[in-house]
């Protein structure tokens, strides 16, 4: 019988640090602080860390974050790519590791200063990658520009409409609004004020980008039977993927013969593969939303309706709580704080615990993705 990673291992602490345009911290200081809670939060000393996961985008190290937190012999790390694409394969490689013995006690982190810190597409020094050379000399400079073409493609084929756009950025910010943590908690959204805004990338207007944020997030994954003792309810891993289409080529997808078909798609497939459950019997779902686009594209990637009614999927507040599936809980990406998506994992977490300052009663499965567009990964937790 194959091994399997099902609940093999868990999540027992979460922990960040207040979220802002700026924070005076280093990105150090900030992912420390960070771990550290984390740690607290598990009941776990960090002397007893031997394991780490973070992004190739982390400015911070391994190195220097075990030093200034005082972990000890540390066995495994490793690094994922592809931005926000990268999130929840971290919380998978800490999986991986823990479960087949490499390592006992994992921890995963992000640490950002992008409120307060320069734009990567900014640099003229280096050689663009290669998808870079394809598009931004015909002025898709930034991320928003390429989703903007998607957007207009997924309009154009399926009918999709700036109102149901506007829903996705309604549910995020109502969640935002009962956040104390959120960035744009108690500063409500409406109709209006999304119609009205200036655009940043026509089809997309201002609500429809997500935030600019200094902060940092970790979390700490042992073994499922470590878990039982550990401080805080366990919420257990119980099946992780990351996907990489075949022919992909960067977010505007143009070398397939569908681009509106992403990633989400190849990690959905392997994903509900190695489950017990499926889209059906999802409870919430924190999805990665940088763009408001983004949510159609990955309710369809990921199997909660047909190709082409991922639009349609959000009327009638099915993205909020009550209704078909509430999603990013506490605000997300568009209204809590953007930190390349790891805090769509904490509020998994979160809700798992019945702790969510959004909770959905009686949770007990939930669905985290990481960014549509790019090679990506999603998780799903179990409590």
């Amino acid at each position: 019988m194959a091994a399997t990673l099902k609940d093999a291992t868990a999540i027992v602490g979460i922990g960040q640090t207040p979220f802002a345009k700026q924070l005076h911290a280093s990105e150090k200081t900030l992912a420390c602080r960070a771990i550290v809670a984390a740690l607290d939060d598990a009941g776990i000393r960090p002397s007893e860390v031997d394991a780490f996961a973070s992004y190739t985008m982390e400015e911070t190290d391994e190195v220097e974050i075990a030093k200034a937190i005082g972990a000890g012999d540390v066995t495994f790390f490793s690094q994922v790519g592809y931005g926000g694409g990268g999130s929840c394969a971290t919380i998978a490689h800490l999986a991986l590791a823990v479960a087949t013995g490499q390592a006992t006690v994992g921890v995963a982190w992000r640490s950002r200063k992008r409120g307060s810190g320069p734009r990567p597409w900014r640099n003229t020094r280096t050689q663009l990658p290669t998808p870079g050379q394809w598009t931004r000399p015909y002025g898709l400079l930034r991320p928003a520009d390429e989703i903007a073409m998607l957007t207009r493609r997924y309009m154009h084929e399926y009918g999709a409409t700036r109102d149901h756009l506007f829903n996705v950025a309604l549910a995020c910010r109502n969640r935002a609004n009962q956040n104390p943590a959120a960035m744009m908690y108690e500063r409500p959204l409406t109709r209006e004020m999304y119609m009205g805004s200036r655009w940043i990338s026509e089809p997309l207007c201002l609500f429809d980008n997500c935030l600019e944020t200094d902060g940092a997030l970790a979390c700490v994954v042992v073994s499922a039977q470590r878990a039982r003792d550990c401080r805080r309810r366990p919420v257990y891993v119980h099946a992780a993927a990351q996907g990489l289409p075949a022919q992909h080529h960067g977010m505007v997808n143009y070398w397939t013969d569908d681009p509106l078909t992403g990633p989400s798609w190849t990690a959905a497939r392997h994903l509900w593969k190695n489950a017990d459950f499926g889209p059906q019997h999802v409870d919430v779902a924190q999805i990665y939303d940088a763009f408001t686009a983004l949510i159609p594209l990955s309710l369809e990637g990921y199997g909660f309706c047909g190709r082409g009614e991922g639009a349609a999927f959000s009327e009638g507040g099915a993205l909020e709580i009550g209704g078909r599936l509430p999603i990013n809980t506490a605000g997300g990406g568009l209204s809590e704080a953007y930190v390349h998506g790891f805090n769509l994992i904490n509020e998994g977490v979160r809700q798992l615990r019945g702790s969510s300052t959004a909770q959905v009663p009686d949770a007990s499965t939930c669905l985290v993705t990481a960014g549509e567009g790019v090679p990506t990964s999603a998780l799903l937790l179990r409590s």
